[in-house]
């Protein structure tokens, strides 16, 4: 939460080509309602359940498309032991965009559409249960500099092709 998957997702998937998807906007798109609202309405268990399905429906329509695609995650999807073995099963590579957590609260202190986000205390609390599962992604880049600068870290890593069109 807050590592700006959403934004450096959709740098990258425009610098190589590829299709992009925000998890997240996938999810409220399916229910038609906002991230806050599907918490208020079906709590955080009828959230994880719709965001699986999500996951999946996305990752098929991402193997049958003739270009990859870059899926920027919720903060806790990669956490959730269904979508990790969703994810595992599938071979995405996965990019965790580490950032210290001072940077992170910061961050989100001025975002108000965050259900899992009170308080510091509750958000260090979720960041360590969570970070076991980060600490599992197939690559990790630094996530403090601005955005372009974190796409190019993702790029050099020569693990991904770009698409000419």
């Amino acid at each position: 939460m807050g590592s700006g998957k959403t934004t450096v997702g959709q740098l990258l998937a425009r610098q190589m080509g590829w299709h992009f998807v925000d998890l997240d906007t996938a999810i409220e798109e399916r229910a038609g309602l906002s991230i806050p609202a599907i918490f208020e309405r079906m709590g955080e268990p009828g959230f994880r359940e719709l965001e699986q399905e999500v996951l999946q429906r996305t990752l098929g329509e991402a193997a049958g498309r003739q270009r990859p695609t870059v899926v920027a995650l919720g903060g806790g999807t990669f956490a959730q032991p269904q979508c990790f073995a969703l994810l595992r099963g599938t071979g995405c590579a996965v990019i965790w965009l580490q950032c210290p957590i001072e940077n992170l609260l910061s961050r989100c202190a001025v975002i108000t559409n965050r259900p899992l986000f009170r308080d510091a205390a509750s958000f260090r609390k979720l960041y360590e249960q969570r970070l076991p599962f980060y600490e599992q992604a197939d690559f990790r880049v630094d996530g403090t500099p601005e955005p372009r600068r974190v796409v190019e870290q993702i790029v050099a890593l020569g693990q991904f092709e770009k698409v000419i069109p």
